[in-house]
């Protein structure tokens, strides 16, 4: 296949994933011709079947494409994953086969975007987390995305570079091990009872639409060589999620707490300091919460 004619051809690596679906729609509606790569078989013809870890086939794939702009956002993003190898070769090897195919293109791409996560922080001891600390991941996941941060600074001189450390955000679609949706189905399925840990924590709970218009934005701007968080700074209750979701539902469920679930010395409140975002694309103000919820709950 031949690279499209248009000016914008944006490469999103992941995207049929939760994250890369509402991207490439957001994307497609801007007027970009949206290419990815894809796990499984597809029948897209813009969807290429590519490992991340085979660095012939990811060169092969950009030098096919020849993109204008690139969306990193493929990742093993389950903190739960047990194939801790697993986790680096795709999170950091991937991530650098990728960047390598970038460098030998005829034309250096207007943009490149890497996500990594604000589960970089790890435990700082703070309530608000902000992009001049030191990080201190405490799981494979975390220490992936860190790696590859470092991996990925070495770029910055030759590729027009931006890692995003996205907080927590959620949205319809997105996989039931994940909190808000594990929620949602409960209401959903109408069960009478759902176990969680620490109830009396705060955390950032973003909608996926706004992280896509953050994302848009970026792409657009004229910032590189940058990390920046993708957060709002807005801390949700556990327990306010529960009640917009009783109200929503129309019932109450019974919360109890799995000890297995709590974590100790838990921080109450934890959200990221949104001002250098705010200085690179503007202030935002994001999607009501409820908003978020209800959507999920009439959108499985």
């Amino acid at each position: 296949m031949k690279p499209a004619s248009h000016s914008k051809r944006l490469f999103i690596t992941g995207i049929t994933g939760f994250t890369g679906k509402f991207l490439a729609e957001h994307f497609s509606a801007q007027g970009y011709d949206v290419f990815g790569t894809v796990i499984s078989d597809s029948k897209d013809p813009n969807h290429f079947k590519c490992d991340l870890r085979d660095r012939e086939a990811i060169k092969s794939v950009i030098e096919n494409v020849q993109p204008t702009h690139i969306l990193h956002m493929a990742a093993i993003s389950f903190v739960g994953e047990a194939n801790a190898s697993m986790i680096y070769d795709v999170n950091v090897i991937g991530t650098c086969n990728l960047l390598d195919a970038l460098l030998v293109m005829k034309d250096v791409p207007k943009k490149v975007i890497l996500a990594s996560s604000a589960t970089v922080y790890g435990d700082q001891g703070c309530e608000v987390l902000d992009e001049s600390m030191c990080p201190k991941p405490v799981n494979h996941y975390g220490c992936s995305k860190y790696a590859m941060e470092q991996m990925a600074s070495n770029y910055r001189s030759r590729l027009p570079l931006i890692i995003t450390r996205p907080f927590n955000y959620t949205g319809p679609g997105q996989e039931s091990h994940f909190l808000i949706p594990k929620i949602v189905s409960h209401y959903r399925e109408g069960k009478k009872e759902i176990e969680l840990g620490n109830l009396h924590v705060e955390r950032e709970f973003n909608d996926i639409h706004d992280v896509c218009a953050m994302y848009s934005m970026l792409l657009e701007s004229d910032a590189a060589a940058e990390t920046v968080n993708l957060c709002s700074g807005r801390g949700i209750a556990l327990l306010d999620v529960i009640k917009m979701m009783d109200e929503i539902a129309g019932y109450k469920i019974e919360v109890s707490v799995n000890p297995a679930f709590v974590r100790p010395n838990e921080i109450k409140r934890l959200v990221g300091c949104s001002e250098r975002v705010a200085t690179l694309i503007g202030h935002r103000e994001p999607i009501p919460f409820r908003d978020t919820l209800q959507s999920m709950y009439r959108t499985p």
